[in-house]
């Protein structure tokens, strides 16, 4: 079920920034690639389970780590769905008439501020 709900979202955004509002593409993309990204690595997980395992026994502790493909899925699909709230916050609040933008927190981490709506 959950598979099917994330496909409805993607193809809902797929179209909104085909059909409605094409500049938004770069951060629906991006959204949409990164959570892919972490699929990716939770399936490799998945498949080569035991080869992993083994593999990580053999590698220093520093850089077994790094192939913890299940904890990579977690970071990368946390991130993949935190810019497409940030999608949908934009594309809600630009629908609204309202003058949303992405500003970055230390120069990375993006966050929407929506200004209040023009008076006339």
């Amino acid at each position: 079920m959950y598979g099917v709900l994330v496909a409805c979202l993607v193809m809902r955004s797929v179209f909104i920034v085909t059909w409605v509002y094409p500049w938004l593409r770069a951060l629906c993309y991006t959204s949409l690639g990164i959570f892919m990204l972490g699929f990716l690595l939770w399936n490799i997980d998945n498949i080569f389970c035991d080869s992993l395992r083994t593999s990580r026994q053999m590698l220093p502790p520093g850089v077994g780590v790094l192939t913890q493909f299940h904890a990579w899925w977690h970071i990368f699909t946390g991130l993949g769905s935190y810019l497409h709230i940030l999608l949908s916050m934009q594309i809600r609040s630009t629908y609204l008439k309202y003058r949303p933008k992405v500003k970055f927190l230390c120069g990375v981490w993006p966050t929407l501020h929506i200004e209040p709506q023009k008076t006339s």
